[in-house]
């Protein structure tokens, strides 16, 4: 019996991962009828991630209220993995750029309704949390999540507030000392799939606050605000965090939950392999497939199927990656493991066009790589 291990990304905009694999795992079982199929759905940490990780281990979606980015009211949700002992909350549930709509401001959005998340799992005893940076709409350092779990931001005139992205550059002191007792006993995994600094060319501000609706002069300033807390954050918490990789991830909050919460920031991936458990999922494995919408030089820098294919190496498992389709020369990605590369579209079609098609094409593509391994 032949076992075969599913791990591919999303095809961002076309299908989920849960769908590629259960398009993955119909056709082997078509070819392979005795096989042993193991799905693991992979999310970068944005949307979806719950969900990834519920389908992939089980557990609970548990649903709360929170607050919105805008201070508002709603019905959040995270997941409970690991018999309740581990939550893992995307952070996109309660700070996601579609809960915006027509509303987009960077400088105004907060992260607070995160933190309530957070609060929320502990108190229902979770021992670690893993959160997932990604598809925010907000610029605020992560300040407001903080401020929500106990930490106190203080202006010049000695009030406490919650900064958003236009009132970090009033943040004058962080005070640690009433964090809520609970949240320092879990331990806190931060997935950050970018390697982004803070602040500066290649900060948060600069990089990412433009497709959340800062203007040219608004990314100056929120880019200011964000120094000025590194400085705050190094003068009362000794942290230095100004080159921090990942620091940038999700408006600067990959560099909050480090200030704040000393997190470990690890990439998506590789947080998803060691909490499936991946490397002991591989023995006596046969083949496993990854993917992913498109496999070019940001693939190698610790996405999906570079992460995958690491793992596979070490165990000689071979990896075939099936993608949307492919830019550049591949030959890194062979070096890191990747066995063989093969893009789902049959026809020099434009995405437009080609991505209504994806389910149809994948399971073509699919059929035709089994078929010739049945040779």
């Amino acid at each position: 019996m032949k076992k075969f291990i599913l791990i591919p990304d999303s095809f961002k905009g076309t299908l989920s991962s849960s769908k590629v694999c259960d398009i993955m795992k119909d056709r082997i079982l078509n070819c392979f009828p005795d096989a042993k199929v193991i799905s693991i759905p992979v999310a970068d940490g944005g949307e979806g991630s719950v969900d990834c990780f519920l389908t992939a281990l089980g557990g609970q979606k548990v649903y709360c209220e929170c607050s919105n980015p805008y201070f508002e009211k709603m019905q959040g949700f995270y997941g409970l993995i690991e018999n309740g002992k581990t939550a893992v909350i995307e952070m996109a549930c309660a700070s996601g750029l579609p809960l915006v709509e027509d509303r987009k401001n960077p400088l105004l959005t907060t992260t607070f309704g995160v933190g309530e998340l957070m609060l929320d799992a502990v108190k229902k005893g979770v021992k670690k949390i893993i959160l997932g940076l990604g598809g925010s709409c907000t610029n605020d350092f992560g300040c407001g999540s903080a401020s929500a779990c106990g930490v106190k931001f203080i202006n010049k005139q000695g009030e406490q507030f919650i900064p958003t992205g236009k009132t970090l550059i009033d943040v004058d002191k962080i005070d640690l000392s009433c964090v809520n007792p609970l949240i320092k006993q879990v331990e806190i995994i931060t997935m950050c799939d970018i390697d982004n600094p803070p602040f500066g060319e290649n900060g948060a501000s600069h990089v990412f606050a433009p497709q959340k609706g800062a203007s040219e002069s608004d990314c100056e300033f929120l880019d200011m605000g964000v120094k000025h807390v590194c400085a705050v954050i190094k003068d009362n918490l000794g942290k230095d965090l100004s080159n921090l990789k990942g620091g940038g991830a999700a408006g600067a909050m990959g560099a909050g939950m480090v200030a704040f919460f000393d997190s470990q920031l690890k990439m998506g991936i590789q947080t998803v392999l060691d909490t499936v458990d991946f490397d002991k999922q591989l023995k006596d494995a046969y083949l496993v497939f990854t993917g992913e919408g498109k496999i070019d030089g940001q693939s190698l820098r610790g996405k999906v199927v570079i992460g995958v294919a690491e793992r596979c190496k070490k165990q000689n498992v071979p990896v075939i990656a099936i993608v949307g389709g492919s830019e550049g020369d591949m030959e890194k990605a062979y070096e890191k493991g990747v066995s063989a590369i093969f893009s789902i579209n049959r026809l020099p079609q434009d995405l437009s066009v080609s991505k209504h098609q994806s389910d149809v094409n994948l399971a073509f593509t699919m059929e035709n790589v089994l078929r010739t391994l049945k040779i």
